[in-house]
């Protein structure tokens, strides 16, 4: 969240903000709340010392009458400085209630609008979109052709929005996961295997909603446990209530996890098939900076995510995240579209991976800090998220662009090794 003494210091900035982003925050209530809590809490102080300097009196009383008396005196103060204390606790929470609405400040070079349509792109990867002699197919089509996957195999066992891979679809989400992690720990990475559960306070340390009618989260009822939609939820909590040194700082990590998403209400042609699915695999990084580290580690993330998918020989473009688009916590994020050449009326772009810098908004919820030697003091960290590869939309891009007119799927060159060959033809 936003530090609350930013959010006094700059009311008429953080409402622009809002208002940029789209979002239904109720700062000016916020800011009279507080101000009704520091009077409050400037009652309580008076109160208890009120309460102390009586008791500090009792002994010398005159006699038992006066002692009585004095005694009395501060039994009232001190319940009235409780009742104080609650009407300041209670106006905390409803305080923390609207601080936790507020979104995360937005890079000022970020463009302003309202959806995705105002996103800016600002670069394209080294493979030029492909075109075809023949009619393309999308990924369903080519997936049931050559027996890669089962949409209504998922359906029967797990409902709509499930699948089995089969066959060389699977050694390709290896592969994926091989190649990638292996880049990764080349770059200085730490490799894990997150759980697929945390506690509920943790995703909402990153900015998820675990529960109620909107969430996008599937909950484990009778506990405080939910499945993770992204290995970023396991990674940030990795190191909440923790103060590193500053000298650790950069941390970064990546985590091979599955992810859980509802995903209510997305249907239609542009989410066919497994571009938008329940359940699916995923390689993510995480990383843990100085504040004056995020933005260059952020601008590494993004070109390690291109150097992923120049790599895989899959065309895609980099766009700069427009305000209404940026999830709550993001302060920058830089989403890459891969060309799909059988997604909606003839191809189009669809994201395959995303990074954020988040700043502190994160690690503010997790209590995850740094301390520099030899100062007073410890200061929040900043945390970066990024995707590596999601792996069902990154086999939709590959299948799609590598297809050939006998139904042949070319396999990437860097994947070879791990397919153990390079096409994947009708069975």
């Amino acid at each position: 969240m936003l530090d609350r003494k930013f959010i006094l210091e700059n009311v008429a900035a953080v409402k622009q903000n809002c208002h940029n982003r789209g979002v239904n925050a109720n700062v000016d209530q916020l800011v009279e709340l507080e101000t009704q809590r520091l009077a409050k809490l400037q009652e309580v102080e008076q109160l208890n010392r009120r309460a102390n300097d009586v008791s500090k009196t009792i002994g010398k009383a005159k006699d038992d009458a006066e002692r009585e008396a004095r005694k009395e005196e501060g039994r009232q103060l001190r319940a009235q400085k409780e009742a104080c204390q609650a009407e300041h606790d209670a106006l905390e929470i409803s305080i923390s209630d609207l601080q936790a609405a507020i979104p995360n400040m937005s890079h000022p070079d970020v463009p302003v609008g309202s959806d995705d349509k105002a996103n800016l792109e600002v670069r394209r990867g080294t493979t030029e979109v492909p075109t075809f002699d023949f009619t393309p197919l999308d990924h369903v089509d080519l997936g049931t052709q050559l027996d890669l996957i089962d949409l209504e195999g998922g359906a029967r066992t797990s409902g709509h929005g499930f699948y089995f891979l089969r066959n060389e679809a699977v050694l390709l989400e290896l592969a994926l996961q091989q190649y990638i992690v292996t880049k990764l720990i080349g770059k200085g990475f730490t490799p894990t295997i997150t759980p697929d559960l945390a506690q509920d306070s943790i995703l909402e340390g990153i900015g998820f909603n675990p529960r109620g009618p909107e969430t996008q989260v599937y909950s484990i009822e009778g506990s405080n446990l939910s499945l993770v939609g992204t290995a970023e939820i396991t990674l940030g909590g990795l190191y909440a209530g923790v103060t590193v040194d500053a000298e650790q700082l950069p941390i970064k990590i990546c985590g091979i996890s599955h992810c859980f998403r509802t995903e209510a209400g997305a249907h239609g042609r542009a989410t066919r098939g497994i571009y938008r699915v329940h359940q699916f695999t995923k390689v993510e990084m995480f990383a843990f900076t100085l504040p004056e580290q995020s933005d260059q580690i952020h601008q590494e993330i993004c070109e390690i995510e291109c150097e992923i998918f120049n790599e895989l020989g899959v065309p895609f473009r980099v766009v700069d995240t427009a305000t209404g688009d940026l999830g709550g916590p993001a302060y920058r994020k830089y989403d890459l579209e891969a060309w799909m050449p059988g997604r909606g009326e003839g191809g189009s772009w669809g994201e395959i991976t995303s990074t954020s810098n988040c700043t502190d908004y994160q690690s503010r919820r997790l209590k995850t800090k740094y301390k520099r030697k030899g100062e007073k003091g410890t200061q929040f960290v900043h945390t970066l998220n990024g995707t590596a590869v999601a792996a069902g939309r990154a086999m939709i891009a590959i299948l799609e662009n590598n297809q050939q007119a006998d139904g042949s799927v070319l396999v990437p060159e860097v994947l070879q090794k791990w397919v153990g060959k390079d096409r994947i033809g009708p069975k």
